[in-house]
């Protein structure tokens, strides 16, 4: 558990969450998983939803309000967007053919991405860190993929890209690119989970249900 964790590696936990600090936690159980929805006074909004079993993170998205006091559009930090139909020519906006990039669900010790629809060898790519603008550039050498990303826990802990925590890998036309988690971000990513078993702790609600806020 967390708590055996933080004991065995002498770790305090302040239960400062980072993607949840300043805004107030509500828990329920939905569509067989453990969703946490948090709401800012600025009108931001984030949804975490976990496996009801094993705890783990499946999706976290989040998304700002205009000064117009419009909702802006969801940011995907963890799990992957709903494709969207499209009526004007009948087929997924999305095409299955087209290289697609995602977050995917992280492993305990490193951040994980996956573009699927790549079928070039691995020797075709580059993938290096950007230190001045801090995101991950993945390259072909053939110019036919390209993208730039960077990792909202690095940016919210302010912790600085580090290259020999970078790797990639390539394997039935999907490329994975893995970043090592710092100690801070493990920390911190500790604290999540215990704030998570805390709202779960007080009851289990069936779907729909709201169970506990915390802030």
């Amino acid at each position: 558990t967390p708590w055996t964790w933080c004991r065995e590696q002498g770790v305090h936990l302040s239960i400062r969450a980072m993607f949840r600090k300043g805004g107030k936690s509500t828990s329920m159980n939905h569509g067989g998983r453990r969703r946490v929805v948090t709401e800012f006074d600025d009108g931001g909004e984030m949804i975490e939803e976990y496996d009801l079993k094993t705890d783990e993170l499946l999706l976290r998205k989040r998304r700002g309000r205009t000064v117009l006091g419009k909702d802006e559009e969801w940011e995907y930090l963890v799990g992957e967007a709903p494709r969207t139909f499209s009526p004007d020519v009948g087929i997924l906006a999305e095409s299955s053919v087209n290289p697609t990039w995602q977050r995917s669900q992280d492993t305990p010790q490193s951040f994980v991405w996956r573009v699927r629809n790549l079928p070039y060898p691995i020797e075709t790519y580059q993938v290096t860190c950007d230190h001045g603008d801090q995101k991950i550039v993945i390259r072909t050498t053939n110019k036919k993929f390209y993208k730039r990303f960077d990792v909202p826990e690095l940016k919210v802990l302010k912790l600085s890209l580090q290259d020999d925590a970078l790797s990639y890998d390539w394997k039935n036309n999907t490329l994975i690119v893995q970043y090592k988690k710092p100690r801070d971000v493990i920390k911190a990513e500790l604290e999540e989970k215990v704030e998570t078993q805390q709202l779960r702790l007080k009851r289990a609600p069936e779907d729909g249900d709201v169970d506990c806020k915390q802030q």
